[in-house]
């Protein structure tokens, strides 16, 4: 495989990174009460040390009291909290390389399967996670303003760590997907509508509250899917100019680079064309794009809960559509969560060496 293309360094803003490599944000739960512990500082280091161009941290959640529907994943608020993060970036940037967290809400869940729950009930745009599924309550007024100071407030604190980015979580039925989505969002007031363009504005104000609070300067991502978790067929965005609608206020807002999921890069959005998900938010916002979805595997992330293994695949397809100019950036998984050195093998054509995965990666840290 020629990969040069991977290795090429990329700029904006405050991204300076040595390849375009990206490692995607894994929710791995192994911080303790929401405090990540120095495995997981070594977790991250580790990465950066095998050479990856920027880590995304798995998601970390804002100061709401029920954005966590679990109690070991961590928490971006608090003074323990913030300086075990602080500990995670100074070890990434003492390898030489970049990170951002990823800021998270995780709206109306499913309880916990341990019991635990948080101290109030879950709360979205309505009580639903998906159509037939309640399991909290709706927002006031006052709890969307809270919660957009919140994304602010944790935005600000990842500057002042020293972080090089932050990346929004506005994906896969979290919250800030909950007010895209027409099933969850049912609100007759400025946050709700019958159109996905309507439907932004939650999201487009939490996009200018960060704005606010870090500057210009500060290179900001948001992850968007089309897809639901339980619906992978399931199309947000019915078509080209839906998704017009729907990228360009959170561009217009603030947004650098859309990360965009999909479960496999190299299926098409629409038909008509080749481009995927990411190919067309580049194509219709004029900004940089992360392409993610299976790279480097024959299975994809979801099949890997069933039990389903997948082994090394071909990047050949993806760099034809990166020279092409499709993408910026491409996100890296479950490749790099069972091989911190999984981009250095890459690089100097080691395939013989490279993993393939199982479920079992998913419960150690290494």
């Amino acid at each position: 495989m020629n990969t040069d293309s991977l290795f090429r360094p990329f700029s904006l803003k405050t991204l300076h990174t040595k390849n375009r490599i990206v490692m995607a944000p894994m929710t791995r739960s192994f911080s303790p009460n929401g405090i990540p512990t120095d495995d997981v500082a070594a977790y991250y280091a580790k990465r950066a040390e095998g050479e990856v161009g920027l880590i995304l941290s798995e998601g970390t959640v804002i100061n709401r009291p029920s954005s966590s529907a679990d109690p070991n994943i961590p928490h971006f608020y608090g003074d323990q909290a913030l300086a075990a993060w602080q500990k995670v970036i100074n070890n990434v940037h003492a390898t030489g390389g970049q990170m951002g967290p990823q800021i998270w809400h995780q709206g109306i869940h499913a309880n916990h399967a341990s019991g635990w729950l948080p101290n109030t009930p879950f709360e979205g745009p309505s009580t639903f996670n998906s159509p037939g599924f309640e399991n909290g309550v709706a927002m006031t007024d006052s709890a969307i303003a809270d919660t957009i100071a919140a994304f602010g407030q944790a935005a600000a604190d990842a500057k002042a760590l020293g972080f090089d980015t932050v990346e929004i979580h506005g994906a896969h039925q979290y919250l800030i997907d909950q007010f895209f989505w027409d099933a969850t969002n049912n609100r007759t007031d400025i946050y709700g509508g019958k159109t996905l363009a309507e439907r932004t504005r939650f999201g487009v104000e939490v996009i200018k509250e960060i704005r606010k609070r870090v500057g210009e300067d500060f290179a900001l991502i948001i992850r968007l899917s089309q897809f639901k978790p339980a619906a992978y067929d399931f199309k947000l965005a019915k078509n080209e100019s839906e998704m017009e609608q729907w990228l360009t206020p959170l561009a217009d807002a603030g947004i650098d680079i859309f990360h965009c999921s999909q479960r496999r890069f190299w299926e098409p959005e629409f038909e008509g064309s080749d481009l995927n998900f990411a190919g067309w938010a580049k194509k219709l916002t004029g900004k940089a794009t992360i392409s993610v979805g299976s790279v480097g595997l024959d299975g994809d992330f979801f099949g890997a809960f069933a039990g389903q293994s997948s082994q090394p695949s071909s990047l050949d397809e993806l760099v034809r559509r990166m020279d092409r100019g499709d993408f910026d950036l491409v996100a890296v998984g479950r490749p790099l969560l069972a091989d911190p050195n999984w981009v250095e093998k890459i690089k100097n054509n080691r395939t013989s060496e490279l993993k393939g995965f199982s479920k079992e990666a998913l419960a150690e840290l290494i």
